[in-house]
């Protein structure tokens, strides 16, 4: 596997007979559209070719709202372990909430392509934000929990779901040791039907960690309580942030050295972002939001606003600024540089695999280098 950065001057053709790849399987593998425009620093996955048959050894899944569309999640398939449904919500009394869009298609989708759906369960308030007075309802009362729990198990049986991910945040410091216990309790429960249960755990670096979104979250108990878990390790850059990356490695890597600490590292899948962020400047707190991009998008804007794709060594991000209606902009977002770096820890620490926040936009490169870098020859 090696990634070429475009140079200036470069063309398709031209790196296409520096790489020895046909200039159609550079094309496809970087989904560049005619007329086939490249930005001076764009990083391009070039896949060497692999004769003998294999299959991936990673635990690969992602989130994704029903509202997908149906050609993405199609091309995203074949690379996925699991398809996360996002998502369920419940109401204080412990009934469940279905999403408001019809999520059977892409269950029945997932399962004729071999991949497992997986009821996503958040407590998501009427607003579309995480409420944790939802949360202290359901933990603080069995009652509750038992009917939750009830009427989650019908609904997989029923819908045909083949697993429980439980993605709960800003829970409350009060309810940490109950939240664990919701979390054992329907894992108890859901592992009797043969249904695994995960949970989705905030980006934390130590177990005393200030801050809202962190102390609701204790590592080894959640470790212990799930049958896996996914760490969050994206959202440094926000769209209500100043502008940064959104996964710098350095960050990522201080939650997984905490991690492995708490939590067995066969059960740790690492999150990864699949969007990036334009952020106009200046950055003014409380004021500014950026608008939500995908890795596509940013290159065509550098390529459109002709700028220069630069990366952050230290964050192994890529980035870059450009000027629209006299106002600067800058983006962070994932390229094949910096996926390899998660793709990296994810081996130095042997984890068991990659969660993808989210799947609404297919980026080929990323699961060609995941194939490559995690096959096993048969």
């Amino acid at each position: 596997m090696a990634i070429y950065v475009v140079k200036e001057g470069d063309t398709v053709d031209i790196i296409g007979a520096a790489t020895g790849i046909p200039v159609e399987t550079l094309l496809r593998d970087n989904q560049i559209e005619y007329p086939y425009r490249l930005a001076v620093g764009q990083a391009l996955y070039i896949e060497e070719p692999y004769p003998n048959p294999y299959q991936p050894s990673l635990f690969s899944f992602g989130y994704a709202y029903p509202f997908i569309s149906s050609r993405v999640l199609k091309d995203t398939l074949p690379y996925l372990s699991a398809l996360y449904v996002f998502s369920y919500g419940f109401t204080e009394e412990g009934n469940l909430v279905y999403p408001a869009s019809d999520d059977g298609w892409m269950i029945r989708e997932a399962r004729e392509a071999g991949v497992r759906p997986v009821l996503t369960l958040t407590p998501l308030g009427a607003d579309g934000r995480f409420n944790n007075n939802l949360v202290s309802a359901l933990v603080r009362d069995e009652a509750v929990q038992q009917r939750l729990i009830w009427e989650l198990g019908r609904t997989l049986q029923e819908r045909g779901f083949e697993g429980l991910d439980i993605d709960f945040e800003y829970v409350l410091a009060e309810d940490r040791e109950r939240f664990a216990a919701f979390v054992r309790k329907a894992r108890q429960v859901m592992n009797l039907f043969g249904y695994p249960v995960t949970a989705a755990l905030a980006p934390k670096t130590s177990a005393g960690q200030k801050g809202l979104l962190y102390e609701g979250i204790d590592y080894r108990l959640l470790g212990e309580a799930a049958n896996s878990v996914m760490l969050m390790t994206y959202e440094w850059g926000y769209s209500q942030g100043p502008p940064m990356a959104v996964a710098p490695i350095h960050m990522v890597r201080r939650v997984v050295e905490y991690a492995v600490t708490e939590i067995p590292r066969e059960k740790i899948s690492l999150g990864i972002p699949n969007y990036g962020y334009d952020w106009p400047l200046p950055y003014e707190r409380g004021v500014t939001r950026a608008k939500t991009i995908n890795n596509r998008e940013a290159v065509q804007i550098a390529i459109d606003y002709g700028v220069n794709i630069r990366f952050d060594e230290t964050a192994q991000s890529p980035y870059f600024r450009y000027w629209q209606y006299g106002i600067q902009h800058e983006v962070w977002f994932e390229d094949v540089r910096s996926i390899k770096a998660k793709f990296n820890l994810i081996q130095e620490y042997d984890l068991l695999g990659a969660g993808y926040w989210q799947l609404m936009n297919f980026f080929k490169a990323n699961w060609l280098m995941m194939d490559e870098m995690f096959r096993i020859v048969s």
